[in-house]
Parts: structure tokens; sequence; C-alpha cells
């Protein structure tokens, strides 16, 4: 059980060396202090709802990436309660464009938990943190230390590289007996003070994105260089050992185009799977003819008499496991019926478009209808 330790408490998960393991967090937290990152917003602060909320819009996300996120979504939810009270759509619409969407569908989802079983207070526990949705023990971790100085390890994937270079660990960080192995090794580095758990956390996350990078790091200017495994062993270039190449499937679907006037048909996506909860194009069969296409606009979307249906420019988008080429099929609707469309469709305004919580692509696509 991780556990918040005073400064003159002798870390139980240590081994008997632990105060000679405790050299490799003093070099460290001195070299963060002196040359890590310092101002980025997320930083400097205690408050356990701005951490958590940055640790989750990092998760395979570029820093660069989510600094401008970062402040629009605290601008319109500055905490845990308005998040809560917010609807899914508004949650969904400043996470557009962010990718990995089932992130902001458990924000919500443990926003609602942290107001309703914790009075609107964060568990300052890894495991408390970890029952919460879409928060494993990394993050958990991440979040413990930089919020209440809980003395605990992360593993993030710039993290696994710094601990398995260091400790000399073979194999693909991925692999659950790896991945055994350099949490065991990431336990027994941690300072012994949790005085020390901010600087030491973010020097280990900032080491692993700069000097101990993937490729060509700088050794030279490494302050665990000294003992560092896998440059003493000449192997710096093989530990880590990459992911195992598998190749990236390819998908095609089509997708209705729908304009009525300066409006365009959308249909709301499930709340599991690509692009959840988010606003999205019609899709369509590949196999479906025009006069099909006729009939489900028709059935589904109450539309009446439409013109003439044309192939739009394609898009190509990649996902994690797959890449997905998107071919909209344009149609203007003349005519709609006095009946409603069917649940879960809208027409939305062209000029609303940049505040529509819709995927990245279907955006792209969107936008070229103003251009």
């Amino acid at each position: 059980m991780v556990r918040r330790r005073d400064a003159n408490t002798l870390s139980p998960t240590l081994p008997p060396g632990g105060r000679e393991q405790d050299a490799f967090a003093a070099r460290l937290v001195a070299w963060q202090r002196a040359h890590g990152r310092h101002a980025l917003p997320w930083q400097n602060t205690r408050d356990p709802y701005r951490i958590w909320l940055s640790e989750i819009m990092l998760q395979q996300t570029q820093v660069a990436t989510v600094l401008g996120y970062y402040d629009r979504f605290l601008a319109s939810f500055p905490t845990v309660q308005s998040l809560a009270a917010a609807s899914d759509d508004a949650v969904m619409a400043h996470w557009a464009g962010l990718g990995y969407y089932s992130r902001a569908r458990n924000l919500h989802k443990a926003a609602k938990q942290i107001v309703e079983m914790h009075g609107g207070e964060f568990p300052q526990s890894v495991e408390a943190l970890a029952d919460l949705p879409g928060i494993g023990r990394s993050t958990a971790a991440a979040i413990a230390a930089f919020a209440f100085d809980v003395i605990a390890p992360i593993l993030d994937g710039n993290v696994k590289r710094v601990v398995a270079r260091h400790a000399g660990i073979e194999g693909f960080p991925g692999a659950s007996a790896v991945e055994k192995q350099l949490w065991s090794a990431a336990e027994s580095r941690l300072p012994l003070r949790s005085t020390d758990m901010v600087a030491y956390t973010q020097g280990i996350m900032d080491l692993g994105a700069s000097l101990c990078a993937k490729s060509n790091p700088r050794c030279d200017q490494c302050p665990i260089a000294a003992d560092c495994v896998a440059r003493l062993s000449a192997r710096i270039d093989e530990i880590p050992a990459a992911k195992p190449s598998k190749k990236i499937p390819h998908r095609s679907q089509r997708y209705l185009l729908v304009t009525h006037g300066e409006t365009v048909l959308l249909v709301k996506r499930p709340p599991t799977g690509i692009w959840g909860g988010l606003w999205c194009l019609p899709e369509l069969h590949a196999e479906m003819g025009d006069s099909e296409v006729s009939a489900l606009v028709s059935v589904q979307f109450a539309i009446k008499k439409h013109g003439s249906i044309e192939p739009a420019a394609e898009l190509e988008h990649a996902f994690t496991h797959f890449k997905l080429t998107l071919q909209p099929i344009r149609m203007t609707a003349i005519a709609l019926d006095s009946r409603a469309a069917e649940p879960g469709a809208m027409w939305l305004p062209l000029a609303d478009i940049a505040n529509a919580a819709l995927p990245k692509p279907i955006s792209t696509i969107l936008r070229r209808l103003l251009d």
C-alpha cells in the first residue's frame, strides 16, 4: 500500500541500500530544480483538480498541443463542481480536436463521482484516485505526488525509458513481465523525503522528455549517467526494446454531407467507440446507391427533396491502431418534411462549427464548406 511518509522515515519499499538509492533521487531533484520545466500552467499549483486535468490531457498528447486546450477548459470549468454540473455536449465540445475522447468521458464521470461520493474533495491516496474513471496507477501517483506529496512511483512512456536504461532492463516496456520489473525499479528509486516528490516526479518526466530521448540522448548532460547501466554497457540504443512491428490496417468509410441553407446535417455518435458522444456526419454503407441514399435521408432525416448526389474530396486520418479514409458524399437538401428527423440528428449552423463537439476530421471537412 502506498502511504505518505515524513522526511525522517525510511521507505519500507526500498532495499537495505535505500539511502544509497536515494542518491539517484537527490541527483534528479537537484537537476530538475536547476534545469527542469517550471513555467507550465499546471505547475506551481497544489490544486488537485488542475493537476488531474493536466495529467489526463497529457496522456498520449504533447505539451504544446495541450497548452491551449487546458486554459480554455479551465475558463469554462474552473472547478470540479462546475465540470460535474456541465452537460456531456459542453464537455465534449471543449475536448474536440484533442483526440482520445474516452478521456473526456471519463473525466466527466470522475468529476461527478468526486462531487457525489467524496463531497467535492479529491481523495489523497493512490488507491482511491485509481478507483476513479480514467485514472490508472501512474496517473494516480502523479496526482498524489504533485498535490499531496505522496511517495509513489510513476511510469509513463518517457519514465519507462529512463528507468529501463538506468536499471538495464531489457525488452519491450509494454510487455507485462518487463513492466513488472520497471515498477519495481521505479519504486526502489523514489526519494526518502515527501518534500522532494514534486521536483522528483517532474524531474523524471522532464529527463525522459529531454536528455533521455528515444534517439540521440544527451548522456553527457544527464544527472544520472554515472551509474546508468545502458550507458555503461554501451546499450543505450538497445534499451528499451522497440515495440514489435505490426502492420496498421486501413479502412474506408463513406459519410453523408448534407447542407440545407446555412446548416449541415449531423448525427450524434454512440457514447462508446470511435468519437464516442461527438456529433458526426451520417455514415453510409459502401454498397449503397443513390436511390438507397435518397430513401435513407427521406425516412431518417425528413428530407423531402434534394439535389444531385456528388462525391466530395476525401480526407485521410490516422488513429492509433488504424488509418481511415473519409469519403464524403455531398447533397443539398431543397425541402424538408414537416415531421421531425429521427432522435439524435440536428441541423448545425455552419457558423457554429468552431464551437461544436466535432471530431477533428469532420470539422476539417465542414470547414471546407466555408472556404
